[in-house]
């Protein structure tokens, strides 16, 4: 009976030392751009930047074809074998992640200190945000259009920023309250100075922390409080991904949902020189807070990348011919069973850290709502290829039934037809400002990839 009953195992389990080495590396390389890359301009600027050094180019007449909507937005796209109307493959994540952005007027002074108003960005616990060194990252436009680049808290030399959290001595009234009341948004205030402006004779400045900070924003970027009207500015955990654990065989680090997914289809896209069919790469913005506007998948920008290319390489067809017989991968990360909350997952149908990435046949909550639920043929034809190349993964749902639930951009590739489904590594504390992924499952989520454009 063994043979026909079903089980995953560890990757670990089969993997000798020379192996472990070979993922260890590819590791190290995924640890850097994690660290380097914490807001969704950064990870466009990246990839763009490996996807041009690898020859592709915004020339329709080229086979490889790369173009970028806002500087948060990616479509890469290479010829392949055969042609267009006989569809193509695509691997599409999101490089957003949850985080607090500045308010529009976000700078005040109070009670000896200066701080700076946030509005938080996608799903996060409020309370994971308190009492830990911050990093702002961001871009300010000038009124003239001038461009200002800020990234503040990541080098050694800099100073990072927190925001206060209460102490225990005074929180009698809080630890009563439910998550949601005791951590309210509107106090996420970031402390961004404490010294005040020099006194310039009898002059008295109103604020002068705040007038302070001001000054060093100008001597140093140039900008005025104005500016920030016209500026997009992220705050962020400041240091670097690391490795974790005594074997270092997890990777820590903010951003993992879903740069993970970015990394890896960017390195697996690279990777596939000769396609059968055309391979595309479509890197999102906005997925954490439902994929709308004008960078999100909700966007038509995919469907008019894809016009052009048929216009340019096979003018002949259609475009419902092309979405019809192409395939997509909607790379997201998946949540791995949490040791410290079994309860919360249906362990039959969950995902485990190290087993390999992990297939989510449909997402949405309740009875499905909101999902996009792949067809078995062509769950079938992925299990195909994966056992061809002997890649592991294993399949998953979010969660007991009625107990949550999520959304990913698989919803609005399925309005076209053609075949989706989510896959991605696992996480363990997903959304959080530390989530933890498998060193194991990061290679191979970067191989499945390859395999599905291979395909």
């Amino acid at each position: 009976m063994e043979d026909l009953a079903y089980k995953t195992k560890s990757i670990w389990e089969n993997c000798d030392t020379k192996k472990q080495k070979e993922l260890h590396e590819f590791a190290k390389h995924y640890v850097k751009f994690l660290s380097e890359n914490k807001t969704e301009r950064e990870c466009i600027s990246s990839a763009l930047e490996k996807l041009q050094e690898a020859g592709f180019s915004d020339d329709l007449k080229n086979n490889k074809y790369v173009t970028v909507l806002h500087n948060k937005s990616l479509f890469a796209i290479r010829k392949g074998k055969k042609d267009l109307s006989e569809g193509f493959h695509v691997v599409t994540a999101h490089a957003d992640s949850p985080r607090l952005d500045f308010k529009q007027n976000p700078l005040l002074e109070t009670v000896g200190v200066a701080q700076a108003k946030t509005h938080y960005y996608g799903g996060i616990w409020k309370y994971q945000w308190l009492a830990r060194p911050l990093a702002i990252h961001g871009v300010v436009i000038k009124q003239d259009g001038e461009v200002v680049n800020i990234v503040i808290g990541e080098k050694a030399s800099d100073p990072v920023f927190t925001i206060s959290d209460l102490l225990p001595h005074l929180g009698k009234e809080q630890v009563t309250q439910t998550v949601a009341k005791a951590f309210p948004a509107e106090k996420l205030n970031i402390l961004i100075g404490h010294c005040p402006l020099a006194k310039k004779g009898k002059e008295k400045e109103e604020n002068p922390i705040k007038a302070h900070v001001l000054q060093l924003l100008f001597k140093k970027y140039g900008i005025k409080e104005e500016d920030l009207l016209s500026a997009e500015i992220q705050v962020v955990p400041a240091g670097e991904a690391r490795f974790v654990g005594l074997d270092s065989a997890l990777v820590g680090g903010y951003g993992q949902d879903d740069r993970i997914c970015v990394y890896t289809a960017l390195k697996a896209f690279l990777e596939v020189e000769e396609p059968e069919h055309a391979i595309c790469l479509m890197l999102w913005d906005k997925e954490e807070i439902g994929s709308e506007g004008t960078t999100g998948a909700s966007s038509r920008f995919f469907e008019y990348c894809i016009q052009d290319v048929i216009a340019a390489w096979s003018p002949k067809t259609t475009l419902s011919k092309v979405m019809l017989h192409s395939r997509a991968i909607s790379a997201d990360v998946h949540a791995a069973i949490d040791p410290d909350w079994q309860e919360l997952h249906e362990k039959q149908n969950s995902s485990i850290i190290g087993r390999g990435p992990t297939i989510c046949k449909f997402t949405g909550s309740g009875g499905k709502y909101g999902a996009n639920d792949a067809h078995p043929e062509y769950v079938a034809w992925l299990r195909n290829i994966f056992a061809e190349k002997e890649i592991p993964w294993q399949m998953a749902a979010l969660g007991k039934v009625d107990h949550g639930g999520g959304g990913t951009v698989a919803l609005f590739l399925a309005v076209y037809g053609l075949n989706t489904i989510d896959m991605g590594p696992s996480l363990l504390g997903m959304h959080s400002p530390f989530e933890i992924s498998s060193v194991a499952d990061i290679y191979y989520t970067k191989e499945a990839y390859k395999a599905f454009y291979q395909a």
